[in-house]
């Protein structure tokens, strides 16, 4: 499973990041958490406001950043 955190890396970007590494923290899930920060990148996703969520390249979440429970319920 891949993990994408699409942003700049502004704050709302690396809390992104740290809560998607703390909703797979425990759960058994093996997966990889990939920063993309290329804004050509992030637009081949279809986002235009950030920072957003990918699960295995279907983006999830778009300009907010939901809680590692929220992102434990994307994964299971």
């Amino acid at each position: 499973m891949k993990i994408q955190i699409l942003g700049t890396g502004c704050p709302k970007c690396r809390k992104l990041a740290e809560n998607a590494r703390a909703a797979v923290t425990g759960m058994g899930v093996e997966c990889e958490i990939v920063k993309v920060t290329d804004i050509n990148e992030i637009m081949k996703f279809g986002v235009m406001l950030t920072p957003a969520l990918a699960i295995d390249g279907q983006v999830k979440v778009v300009g907010k950043v939901p809680t590692p429970d929220e992102i434990r319920k994307m994964l299971a």
